[in-house]
């Protein structure tokens, strides 16, 4: 009984607009622990690579983690592609006027078009960084993975940089338009307080995308 109640839930339209909701804001918050990890940059190689070594040291634990994070990342994927074609089907031309008369913004007419560049990214994003060259060093007496130098590295070519950036305000806008978008899904938007979590929603996409942008620069200015 409750097995297929979960079940017409999950295939609910309602249902998936919640998951949809969950699932990003899960993501939201890892963007925000992985930003902050990523500023140890700005403190110096063995602070970066000693946060990164810490990540490794977790085992089977940081499988897990990542194991969870794809499987959140993908059901949001899937969910969103999902919810973005039905949503099409049954709206027809009538989503073309809802442009000018129902408050349509860019970021969100945009979602499915930065949705797409931040998939792009994060599969080259895995493929240059986090397996990208293999270079090793010693901290404290310890040999761990030089991810300071690979990272340093990767920024130090200015294409990779000027993709990283526009990426990134993709990042911006899509992260801002969903996290608002999240609390209106889960019925989380009173008139009271909602105006401030659309302000807080700006503030989350410029400090998390422009976090990331600002390091991108940064390793760039001050070469490997």
């Amino acid at each position: 009984m409750v097995t297929n109640a979960v079940n017409h839930y999950c295939r609910s339209s309602i249902g998936r607009k919640h998951l949809v909701a969950i699932t990003g804001l899960l993501l939201c918050g890892f963007l925000v622990g992985h930003v902050s990890g990523n500023f140890l940059l700005l403190v110096g190689p063995d602070a970066f690579n000693l946060y990164a070594h810490k990540l490794v040291s977790l085992g089977a634990l940081l499988y897990v983690i990542e194991a969870g994070l794809t499987a959140i990342f993908l059901l949001h994927l899937y969910l969103a592609i999902k919810l973005n074609l039905e949503n099409k089907k049954s709206s027809g031309k009538y989503q073309t006027k809802k442009w000018t008369g129902r408050g349509i913004t860019i970021m969100s007419a945009s979602m499915p078009y930065t949705g797409l560049v931040l998939l792009v990214f994060i599969i080259l994003h895995l493929k240059s960084l986090k397996f990208g060259t293999y270079y090793t060093t010693t901290v404290d007496g310890v040999q761990m993975r030089d991810l300071y130098r690979t990272t340093m590295e990767y920024f130090s070519n200015i294409l990779n940089v000027g993709w990283y950036v526009f990426a990134m305000i993709a990042a911006a806008l899509h992260t801002s338009h969903g996290f608002s978008s999240a609390f209106q899904s889960l019925g989380l938007n009173h008139p009271k307080y909602f105006k401030s979590v659309k302000y807080l929603s700006y503030l989350y996409g410029i400090l998390v995308g422009g976090g990331f942008a600002f390091i991108s620069i940064w390793a760039y200015m001050k070469g490997v």
